[in-house]
């Protein structure tokens, strides 16, 4: 097909993930509403908060770009910075993701507190546990290009770059359906 193995193998494994983002979406849609006891979105919810970490993970996209573009050119020390601007920024959303999810619970939403609870954190924390499997293949990644360890280091970071724009893909649909929509 003229593709990489390396890169199919990730396409086919991203298709997976979205049957699986896929049914956790269509889950909380489902059940969206349908809480009889709160405390339900708006009363937990902070726009602000929530807006910050997403723009914060987007710009960790242009961040991989970054990276995909120097690993390309051969440029180890540029590729290594990006890939250390875009580890920061994810490990700054996943601090947002922990923010947020203890003032949820001191407000008294817990898995086990209503629907919205239940869909809401296997929804939101699936995503933020693929951010960090996403922080540890960079970090990986980085170690092992600094080494000298890998034969393509463009396609090596250019493969896990699809894995972390996923990431942000989900996350912009996750924040659309799940925040933006309880303020229409």
């Amino acid at each position: 097909m003229g593709l990489d193995n390396y890169k199919l193998a990730m396409w086919t494994f991203l298709g997976s993930e979205c049957f699986f983002f896929g049914s956790l979406i269509g889950t909380y849609m489902s059940y969206r509403g349908k809480s009889l006891n709160g405390p339900y979105p708006l009363d937990v919810f902070d726009p602000a908060v929530t807006s910050i970490s997403t723009f914060d993970l987007l710009a960790s996209s242009l961040f991989m770009v970054l990276a995909v573009h120097y690993a390309k050119l051969g440029d180890i020390n540029k590729m290594l910075g990006w890939i250390g601007a875009t580890i920061v920024g994810g490990l700054i959303f996943l601090g947002f993701q922990y923010y947020e999810f203890s003032h949820f619970v001191h407000e008294g939403l817990t898995l086990k507190s209503n629907l919205f609870g239940a869909t809401f954190y296997v929804l939101t924390g699936f995503h933020g546990t693929h951010v960090a499997v996403g922080v540890l293949l960079l970090a990986s990644l980085g170690w092992a290009a600094k080494r000298g360890h890998l034969a393509n280091v463009g396609e090596t970071t250019e493969v896990i770059g699809l894995y972390w724009h996923f990431v942000d893909v989900v996350w912009i649909v996750i924040f659309t359906l799940v925040y933006l929509l309880e303020y229409t």
